[in-house]
């Protein structure tokens, strides 16, 4: 009850000090904001539930309708998530990702930076296609069983979370900002970005990532003694047949993906492709999966997801975000390069005491248009802003991930703080240079 009226405060007291900038229903919005964030990053209340209170929330206090407010919870963009996880539950049943993580893990030296390597690019790559959360949640214990070395233990930990948080952003699945960012953009006139693009985009990013920090992570800890064991898995019938359904729909996607001017692909819907692929898991005598299997389905994320739409709608219908764009055009003067890094910046520390899902939602319809108004690319522009949401490394509330390797009650916070403000800075720059040097000659 204390962390509910903690939230409620908040709320309030973010809306008295928004008139002083604001009119009364855009400090309404920005308190209600405060309010749900708040209520997100405290738990006071279940994360799904929380994710409901728009609908009631927005239409009692004048922002939107309710009608309008719930279309936010049927996207399509919310049916590609759905395909994605089912997939990831019927690896995680039969227990491919044990077997594709000792492999990669496998490939790497034996010592501390080895290790420390390999368990941060075993995360990014698994991250990329699963739920970084479930991939940090298997390798952590993992992690700590490869050595008795306190120091040692506290970097990999932090490997294995920084690593989840570098790879998820490499393809469209592998974090929710991701699934927001293309969901604002298919609803405000954007060129869609197929899989294999966005793999195509992000990956120089990430590799660049992946070289510098575990690099960082292992620096003062090369001499440590490892004394670690490993475990040796077999695959088995149905894991191998289910590594041919993960290979056909890897077939589909690259088929379907188009190669201008050179190729116009199939021209299929990667949503209906995802979720088809999905389905498959419960064909008899193909997939694993069961109804019954369908209870841990992570239904509060898609709650999440319509909050966040319904957040970003919020703003552009009250015209909130023009108003805190004019707050911000006094930057557009800035260099492309300068206003990409402060963008990265701002939403990367942003991004540490808030939900990323939520820095998102609201981050979205403002640079939108802030680059609208000052004739940047909006592409780039929120791109950046969306991959800067998942680049937070300082602070366990900042992503899931982070939360996960904190609980062990191993690193403490001022640990995570100080390595993850170095890697929030290096973060915020490679990811304005690829903006700038890459996708400008690419989006």
């Amino acid at each position: 009850m204390k962390k509910l009226f903690i939230a409620l405060i908040i709320g309030i007291f973010i809306t008295l000090i928004s008139t002083l900038g604001f009119n009364t229903q855009h400090s309404m919005l920005l308190g209600i904001v405060a309010f749900l964030v708040t209520l997100w990053t405290n738990e006071a209340i279940p994360m799904g539930v929380v994710s409901l209170l728009p609908l009631m929330l927005f239409p009692i206090f004048e922002i939107i309708k309710f009608k309008e407010a719930t279309s936010n919870y049927s996207k399509p963009i919310i049916f590609l998530f759905i395909g994605g996880f089912l997939l990831a539950m019927a690896i995680e049943k039969i227990g491919l990702h044990k077997i594709i993580a000792n492999k990669l893990l496998s490939v790497f030296p034996s010592t501390p930076r080895g290790i420390i390597y390999s368990l941060a690019i075993t995360s990014a790559v698994m991250s990329a296609f699963l739920s970084n959360t479930t991939i940090t949640l298997m390798l952590a214990p993992i992690a700590l069983f490869l050595t008795e070395n306190m120091k040692l233990k506290i970097r990999f930990l932090l490997a294995v979370a920084y690593g989840a948080s570098v790879g998820g952003i490499m393809t469209p699945i592998g974090t929710p900002p991701n699934l927001i960012y293309l969901g604002f953009m298919s609803e405000h006139g954007g060129s869609p970005i197929t899989f294999v693009n966005w793999i195509y985009l992000t990956l120089p990013l990430a590799a660049s990532m992946l070289a510098i920090v575990p690099y960082i992570l292992s620096m003062g800890v090369t001499k440590e003694e490892v004394g670690h064991n490993k475990e040796t898995f077999h695959i088995n019938a149905v894991q191998k047949r289910f590594i041919y359904i993960l290979l056909a729909l890897v077939v589909v996607l690259l088929i379907n993906s188009p190669i201008k001017p050179y190729y116009s692909g199939l021209g299929l819907n990667e949503k209906m492709i995802l979720l088809g692929f999905g389905l498959i898991t419960f064909a008899p005598k193909i997939g694993v999966l069961e109804w019954d299997d369908f209870k841990k389905f992570p239904y509060e994320i898609l709650f999440l997801f319509g909050a966040g739409f319904t957040i970003a709608m919020a703003f552009m219908k009250t015209g909130l975000a023009v108003e805190i764009t004019n707050y911000l055009n006094t930057f557009g003067d800035l260099p492309l390069f300068g206003i990409l890094f402060l963008i990265a910046i701002f939403v990367s520390f942003s991004t540490e005491i808030t939900s990323n899902t939520a820095l998102t939602s609201i981050a979205m319809p403002v640079f939108f248009e802030f680059s609208r108004v000052n004739g940047l690319n909006q592409e780039i522009v929120m791109l950046t802003a969306t991959l800067a949401a998942s680049y937070a490394f300082m602070l366990p509330i900042a992503t899931p991930p982070n939360a996960i390797v904190m609980s062990f009650r191993i690193i403490k916070i001022k640990q995570m703080a100080q390595i993850g403000f170095f890697i929030n800075m290096i973060g915020a720059f490679l990811l304005a240079f690829t903006a700038y040097f890459f996708w400008g000659y690419m989006l």
